[in-house]
Formats: structure tokens, C-alpha cells, sequence
């Protein structure tokens, strides 16, 4: 799933790299004119501790910009938790980012 997505990025002409935030891991940190998003991919958020890994990671962010957890759940429609977007692996490979 991570190939997926990094390669998808680098097809949409964003620079990616992998993210730090204190002693937490992002998956990936892109960027494209300027603009940047942030990408934690996990298989399925089966339990509490996986939410809280995938999105608080991106939580402590302090910007704005677009924050993603990409996984393989089927979601009726997006779900978000302080404005980080989850997202289907497969309407993510099918979107603009």
C-alpha cells in the first residue's frame, strides 16, 4: 500500500519524503507549487491504538495543510478526526493527490 501511494504521488509531480514529527514517523511529506500534504497509510484502523498512532501522528502537526490517512476500510464517505481526512486506498489512487 505504501508503494501505491508514493508512487501515485510521484506521478502527480509531487516531491515526497518521509516525514518526522518529534520522534514520531509520517509516512510521507509531499510537495508540489509551494503546497504540501501529509499521507499515514495503515491497512485497516481495527483498534483504538492503531487510530490513535495513524491519526494522532498527523495531529501534532502544527499546520494546515491537507493531512490523509489512506487505508484499505471501506468507508461510506470520508471520515475526520480534527480535520485529517481517511480516505479508501482506491478513491485516493483515483483523485488528484
Amino acid at each position: 500500500m505504501e508503494n501505491a501511494v508514493y508512487l501515485h504521488l510521484l506521478r502527480n509531480r509531487y516531491t515526497v519524503y518521509v516525514g518526522k514529527s518529534g520522534d514520531k514517523e509520517i509516512d510521507f511529506m509531499a510537495e508540489k507549487n509551494g503546497e504540501r500534504v501529509y499521507v499515514q497509510v495503515a491497512y485497516q484502523l481495527g483498534d483504538e491504538s492503531i487510530i490513535k498512532r495513524e491519526f494522532g501522528n498527523l495531529a501534532d502537526i502544527p499546520d494546515n495543510y491537507p493531512k490523509y490517512v489512506v487505508t484499505m476500510d471501506e468507508i461510506q464517505s470520508r471520515n475526520t478526526f480534527k480535520g485529517i481526512k481517511q480516505i479508501n486506498l482506491k478513491e485516493f489512487l483515483v483523485g488528484t493527490i
